[in-house]
């Protein structure tokens, strides 16, 4: 069996998570270390927490991270897991990942923020996670903030929630979501369906 390890920033409820991976066939496990990452076939960083604090957590794990990505090893960052991929967060201190070039901003103008409930998805190129999902199909969405990457041939989907944002970025084996799959019922479950099907690989 697929070995998934979603690595626990030390906040928030994973069970979710977790139960959805499991039911798309992964093993799944928690981890805090790096070497809880090291036998892993994917990993997943989730999208609960503070890009700061975060960051902190991630201090012991990113090498790890920057060299199992390099391996070929498969890598999901939602919602928060995301915002991790790049440089720089509005939302506090702290280096990410910078897996991508680029920044995490906030949302603004009049709408209710943070960003909470169903929209849609537009799909501005092809992606394996968006296998049998259609332009237009809704997801689940929990965020105040969202990625710019300087490099927009990165962008896999796209979100208006006032202004039009990124919510998929992926590049060779990281995928990002700014979305939660694991909220966003059938579709959310294809996607991660989806993901398992390219660490399979």
């Amino acid at each position: 069996m697929v070995k998934a390890v979603i690595f626990d920033y030390g906040v928030g409820n994973l069970l979710g998570l977790k139960c959805a991976l499991e039911r798309v066939g992964f093993d799944v496990s928690v981890g805090i270390l790096g070497q809880d990452l090291v036998q892993a076939d994917a990993i997943v960083l989730p999208g609960v927490g503070s890009f700061t604090f975060a960051v902190q957590k991630l201090g012991c794990v990113k090498e790890v991270i920057r060299t199992k990505v390099v391996e070929g090893v498969s890598l999901l960052g939602i919602c928060l897991g995301l915002q991790l991929f790049f440089e720089e967060s509005a939302e506090g201190p702290g280096d990410g990942l910078a897996l991508f070039e680029g920044k995490v901003v906030r949302l603004h103008g009049d709408l209710k923020i943070p960003h909470m409930g169903w929209n849609t998805l537009n799909l501005v190129k092809p992606c394996a996670l968006f296998d049998g999902i259609n332009r237009g199909d809704y997801v689940y969405f929990v965020h105040s903030l969202y990625p710019v990457p300087l490099d927009g041939s990165v962008v896999c989907a796209e979100t208006t929630y006032g202004a039009t944002f990124t919510s998929a970025v992926v590049d060779k084996n990281v995928y990002g979501l700014q979305f939660h799959p694991e909220k966003s019922g059938d579709v959310g479950l294809q996607i991660l369906q989806n993901f398992a099907k390219v660490v399979k690989r």
